[in-house]
């Protein structure tokens, strides 16, 4: 276990150093080829409620699907995440100025006042057909490494007893992200597929 946690741990510190390495115009170039990407999925396309991350710094940007989402009236939930544990929840949007209204996180990422209560929770309602990850790394076959907080793994599980069960998982993966082989323990969910950019 000590050594798979340390090779998580030096494979996290190389992949900040990739991502550091990377320049603002390539993530936006990277971030718009994957948007259209995903847009013509049909996974994407059938899909009705999808949970979307909004990106910080060193993650592919989601704000263009953020708006063909409230475009093609698809509902759209996003992450509050809890400081001090794993927990958290995917909460309903309902459009981009509802977005600029919420707080900022020590992250630098918005997201709902953990005092709000008056948002749908996916998973208190009618669950989601999809789920957009982040993460530090992955490897072809749905490897994952995030950055140790245990949020999406966590929140994953819980989709698992939703009566809709687990939605179809994508991740959007700058090509610089992608690993030969992600180290996983028991409490790595896989994803079912990984978009980049491919040579």
């Amino acid at each position: 276990m000590a050594a798979l946690r340390a090779s998580k741990q030096a494979l996290r510190k190389e992949l900040k150093r990739r991502l550091a390495a990377i320049s603002a115009a390539e993530k936006q170039r990277q971030s718009l080829l994957l948007s259209g990407m995903l847009f013509k999925h049909p996974k994407y396309i059938s899909s009705q409620r999808i949970a979307v991350f909004l990106s910080m710094d060193d993650e592919v940007r989601t704000e263009e699907i953020l708006k063909d989402m409230f475009k093609e009236g698809k509902s759209c939930f996003i992450p509050r995440y809890q400081q001090n544990n794993s927990h958290m929840d995917m909460l309903k949007l309902s459009s981009l100025q509802d977005l600029e209204t919420l707080p900022l996180t020590s992250w630098n990422i918005r997201q709902p006042a953990d005092d709000c209560t008056s948002r749908e929770e996916a998973l208190s309602s009618g669950g989601l057909d999809l789920m957009l990850m982040p993460g530090l790394g992955f490897d072809v076959s749905g490897g994952r490494l995030g950055r140790g907080k245990g949020f999406y793994d966590t929140y994953l599980r819980r989709c698992s007893e939703h009566p809709k069960g687990r939605p179809y998982t994508i991740a959007l993966a700058f090509k610089e992200q992608l690993c030969q082989n992600i180290p996983v323990d028991s409490n790595d969910v896989f994803i079912d597929e990984v978009l980049y950019e491919h040579q």
